[in-house]
């Protein structure tokens, strides 16, 4: 592959107003083009772009297009720079009523050199607030595409759609459906603007020249405007690549844009090393219809901020994951002290979920077209969610870590959507670490607070999940958790379920359906605050968990708290896998009771602080009277 860098442009504007700048902080500028001007960091604008194409492994050889006016400062930074002076290519062109266009510079240095491979070309007067990009990613995903690719990003609140291109892109292919070369206001909804940076396969080369020969007028002769005619008009295939940073093409721009641009990433590049990036996750509890989340029933279940994971990212040399000491023990005080940790915790701690988040996200991001700047990071976890008892500790630490992963690269909703975002936390635990899992703790982890889920067939197929949406949490009664003090490994409890639902067993297959239904009353239950309804569906989804799933399946842990609960005539159902039991005790001083007698069967037991995102201040105040 070649590099082409376009330089070419005449920056009239800017040069005019450095001539009558009266502050004194620019007239030393007066005559640099705008390619060698100061850019972020300091250095030269040039001097990045240059840095970041000028290795052999990617291109065979980097050229620079210029115009007559400035050729001999680019010659003397050639120099300066170790760039071939060979390699220049100069348009003739003295000013701008005389310039050729960027595609007629393009044109000219393919032809002038005889270059008959794909290329890359990038403006080379572009600023870009992310230093540390890895153009290899730009080219690897290139190469995996049949066509053309350009490179995009998502505009900032104050840019102006047509002040740029702006692409419509296929979510799923990454074809670019759509280039408008700024487009007027309402033409269309995307922010997603291109920038010149783009590869081209060598059969596309011959288009340049096609292009000229239908766009004699100089204006028209902008990249702009040949991939709005090659794309819309030629329908030929181009993708689009997204790079999560911004950039500002000086071109005709002034002093003050200048400036203002400089300034900005400047700052944001002083700000992104220094602050630690501190994410959190909450525990989740199945109010309703689990464990049918895994078999295409409905679900309804609730944030609880009395347990959290908690994951701080910090920039690093290296990346660096960080062991709990805890969770993820190397040393132990005796053989004895070993076991007895082995017993009660399991092997497997929270190292190994940083790990496949990590992978899993950067496998994303390459598959979906976003290149991840080259930076380090360090991760480390917190939790106190416990351990084995059904609460979704796993994927809140999956969760936070992907929420740190997407700040500090600058990865959006837009590119990672809340649904698919359940899903790729999924595919982390079931396809890298085979753990046995459903989209229940994933989606509420992902919206928050109380959510109603519809799992159903036809929505899974149709569009990859399910139906999610986020119930009031005004009023809600005091539901209470108890789990036990020394669980086994929750996921033990599933059984043979799922291969005789998958074998079509008529009673699996109805209780399913069971499920689904009790969870629609619930949500009308919840929506009309009937509590004592929804505890009587509570209990009706445990007796229909217990028909298939037996007695012997749930285990005599399971079976003693449930009895306990019914002992004080309240509700009672399990909220995950197992190991803990949810329930509502509509009379406090059973309540009290219901408490002291867990605590002497050797439970743990909590009344609920539901986590409401629209208000977690206030939410996380609810029912703490009653924990003390």
């Amino acid at each position: 592959m070649i590099c082409i860098l376009i330089v070419a442009g005449h920056d009239t504007v800017l040069q005019g107003q450095l001539k009558n700048d009266d502050t004194g902080l620019y007239g030393h500028l007066t005559g640099v083009p705008k390619a060698l001007l100061p850019g972020v960091g300091g250095k030269k604008i040039l001097d990045f772009w240059w840095e970041t194409v000028n290795t052999r492994q990617l291109f065979t050889e980097v050229y620079l297009v210029t115009n007559a006016d400035k050729y001999k400062h680019y010659e003397r930074w050639a120099t300066a720079n170790d760039f071939p002076v060979e390699n220049l290519v100069n348009d003739g062109s003295t000013t701008l009523e005389d310039r050729l266009g960027a595609v007629a510079d393009l044109e000219l240095s393919i032809r002038s050199r005889g270059l008959k491979d794909d290329i890359m070309v990038i403006a080379g007067d572009m600023l870009c607030d992310d230093r540390n990009f890895d153009i290899a990613q730009v080219v690897r995903f290139y190469r995996s595409k049949p066509g053309d690719l350009v490179i995009y990003y998502e505009m900032e609140e104050s840019e102006k759609s047509d002040s740029r291109g702006i692409v419509e892109v296929c979510s799923d292919t990454h074809r670019i459906t759509c280039f408008l070369e700024k487009p007027a206001e309402g033409l269309t909804s995307s922010r997603l603007a291109s920038v010149v940076f783009y590869c081209l396969q060598k059969d596309t080369l011959p288009y340049l020249s096609e292009f000229l020969s239908c766009n004699l007028d100089i204006s028209d002769r902008t990249m702009g405007k040949f991939w709005e005619w090659f794309i819309n008009t030629q329908k030929m295939p181009v993708f689009g690549m997204k790079l999560p940073t911004g950039f500002q093409l000086i071109g005709q721009v002034g002093l003050s844009e200048y400036a203002k641009w400089l300034a900005h990433y400047s700052a944001k590049q002083r700000e992104s090393p220094v602050k630690p990036i501190t994410c959190r996750s909450y525990a989740r509890v199945g109010l309703m219809g689990n464990p049918s989340d895994g078999f295409n029933g409905k679900t309804i279940a609730m944030s609880i901020s009395n347990f959290w994971a908690e994951v701080t990212l910090l920039e690093s040399q290296t990346l660096v994951l960080l062991p709990h000491p805890l969770n993820d023990p190397t040393e132990f005080g005796s053989l004895q002290d070993l076991y007895h940790i082995s017993r009660k915790e399991g092997y497997l701690g929270g190292l190994r979920l940083l790990q496949a988040t990590c992978k899993k996200f950067c496998q994303f991001c390459s598959k979906q077209g976003i290149a991840l700047r080259k930076q380090n990071f360090t991760l480390k976890y917190d939790t106190n969610i416990p351990r084995q008892v059904g609460l979704a500790g796993s994927s809140a630490i999956v969760s936070a870590t992907l929420k740190c992963l997407m700040k500090f690269y600058n990865i959006t909703d837009n590119d990672l959507p809340k649904p698919v975002k359940a899903n790729f936390i999924l595919n982390v635990e079931t396809d890298e670490l085979f753990i046995t899992a459903g989209l229940q703790d994933r989606v509420v982890q992902v919206y928050e607070g109380l959510v109603y889920m519809d799992f159903s067939e036809q929505l899974m197929e149709a569009k990859g999940y399910g139906e999610y949406l986020c119930m009031g949490m005004d009023s809600l009664p005091p539901f209470w958790l108890a789990y036990l003090g020394d669980p086994s490994d929750s996921g033990r409890i599933h059984s043979n379920v799922r291969q005789r639902w998958l074998n079509g067993e008529p009673e699996v297959i109805e209780a399913m359906k069971s499920f689904a239904e009790l969870t629609d009353q619930a949500r009308s239950a919840i929506q009309s605050k009937d509590w004592v309804m929804l505890a009587q569906l509570m209990d009706k989804n445990l007796e229909l968990r217990r028909s298939i799933y037996t007695d012997d399946c749930l285990g005599p842990g399971n079976l003693k708290m449930i009895q306990i609960a019914r002992q004080f005539g309240s509700s009672v159902k399990l909220p995950g896998s197992g190991g803990a039991v949810v329930g509502l005790c509509l009379d406090p001083d059973q309540m009290v009771e219901m408490k002291k007698a867990f605590q002497e069967a050797g439970c743990v037991f909590c009344v609920l602080i539901p986590y409401d995102p629209s208000c977690p201040s206030s939410r996380n105040q609810d029912h703490k009277s009653i924990n003390n």
